[in-house]
C-alpha cells in the first residue's frame, strides 16, 4: 500500500513542503505503527520547516501530533494493541503523515468519549496547559493569574480551563475582537496591550498587590513588564518565545522585585515519564469530556495542502485549532 507524507528537502517558507510517497516499515522493539486519521498543526512545526529549531536530518517529515489507530505492534509491546484508538504530541518528529512508526510509550489511549480530530486539534495545546497550571504553579481557586497571548491556542484553552478551577483570569490580547474572544473563553479580564500598559492594568486588577503567577510564551517583549506584574515571591514561568528569545537576564533583578521564582519548562520534561503523560493527557481529556474546556477546530485542511495551512497560520488568518486531514 502506498503511504503518503508532507516531508522537507531543504529548510525554507511554505514552498519547501513536498507531499510524497514513502514508504512505512514494520515496528521494531517498543514500536507501533499508526494508520492516522487526524495531524494537528502547531507553530513549532513553522520553526522546523525554517530551520530555527533543528530537525534531526534532511529529508524530514515534519508534525508533533496526530491521532489515529494502531495498526500493529513490534516486539514487547503491552500498552496498546492493534485497533486502539491512540494519539500523541511528541517526539520523534513525522505526523505529517498517512501512517508512521511511533514510540509505544508515547502513544496514549483515547477515550470513547473524545474523536480523533478533536485530540489532533489539542494534545500539544492541551497537555501544555495541563503541566502549566497544575504542576508547574499549581494554581488555586480565587488566585489571581496572568496568562499572556490569551487568544491563541493554548491561551483560550488556558482561559477555559483556569476559569473552571475559579481562577480570576487576567489576559494580554493583540486587538479588541480578540479580547471578546478571549472574554468568550473565560477571561475575566482582557487587556489589549496596545492600547494600555498591562502591567498598569493587572496592579489596578489587584489592587496594587500584583499577581502570583505570570504565563509567558511571548518572551523579550513582554518579560519585563511581566516581572513588574508579579507579587513578592510570585513566579515567572516563561514556556515560549514567539516574540523572540530573551538573552540576557541579571538574576539580582528576581531579588529587587520581591525575592522572584523564575522557571523555563517545557512539555517534554513534564511528560518524560510515562506516567507523567498518561495523568496529563487524562487530565486534559477530562476536563473537555466535562465540557470545562472546549477545543474548537476552527480550519481543516487535507494533509497536500499542508503549505497552504502553514501560509494561514504565518499570516495569522486561523483562530483555535487547525488540523490536517490524511
Amino acid at each position: 500500500m502506498t503511504h503518503h507524507a508532507v516531508r522537507i528537502h531543504q529548510h525554507g517558507g511554505p514552498e519547501a513542503l513536498s507531499y510524497e510517497a514513502v514508504d512505512v516499515p514494520d515496528p521494531g522493539a517498543g514500536e507501533v505503527r499508526l494508520a492516522q486519521t487526524a495531524v494537528g498543526l502547531n507553530y513549532i512545526d513553522v520553526y522546523h520547516r525554517t530551520g530555527l529549531y533543528p530537525v534531526p536530518g534532511l529529508p524530514c517529515t515534519l508534525g508533533m501530533e496526530a491521532a489515529g489507530t494502531v495498526a500493529a505492534v513490534g516486539p514487547d509491546v503491552t500498552d496498546v494493541c492493534p485497533g486502539d484508538r491512540v494519539a500523541y504530541a511528541a517526539p520523534p518528529l513525522g505526523a505529517y503523515a498517512d501512517a508512521r512508526i511511533m514510540p509505544a510509550d508515547r502513544v496514549v489511549p483515547l477515550p470513547t468519549g473524545i474523536s480523533d480530530r478533536q485530540a489532533a486539534a489539542m494534545m500539544l495545546q492541551g497537555m501544555t496547559v495541563e503541566y502549566l497550571i497544575r504542576r508547574v504553579f499549581p494554581v488555586q481557586p480565587g488566585m489571581p493569574v496572568l496568562f499572556h497571548a490569551a487568544a491563541g491556542g493554548v491561551g483560550l484553552i488556558a482561559c477555559q480551563w483556569l476559569n473552571a478551577i475559579g481562577a480570576t483570569v487576567i489576559g494580554t490580547v493583540g486587538s479588541r475582537d480578540k479580547a471578546d474572544t478571549a472574554r468568550a473563553h473565560g477571561c475575566h479580564h482582557p487587556i489589549v496591550y496596545t492600547e494600555e500598559d498591562f502591567t498598569e492594568r493587572v496592579r489596578e486588577i489587584t489592587g496594587g498587590e500584583g499577581v502570583p503567577v505570570v504565563y509567558d510564551g511571548v518572551g523579550a517583549a513582554t518579560w519585563d513588564g511581566s516581572l513588574a506584574c508579579l507579587r513578592r515571591r510570585g513566579m515567572m514561568v516563561s514556556f515560549g518565545n514567539a516574540s523572540g528569545a530573551v538573552t540576557e537576564f541579571n538574576p539580582g533583578e528576581l531579588a529587587k522585585r520581591g525575592s522572584l521564582f523564575l522557571t523555563r519548562p517545557t512539555l517534554m520534561d513534564y511528560t518524560a515519564d510515562r506516567q507523567d503523560l498518561l495523568d496529563s493527557a487524562n487530565a486534559l481529556f477530562e476536563v473537555v469530556q466535562r465540557g470545562d474546556v472546549v477545543v474548537e477546530i476552527n480550519q481543516t485542511y487535507s494533509l497536500s495542502e499542508a503549505a497552504q495551512a502553514h501560509r494561514d497560520l504565518e499570516a495569522r488568518r486561523t483562530t483555535g485549532s487547525t488540523i490536517l486531514l490524511p
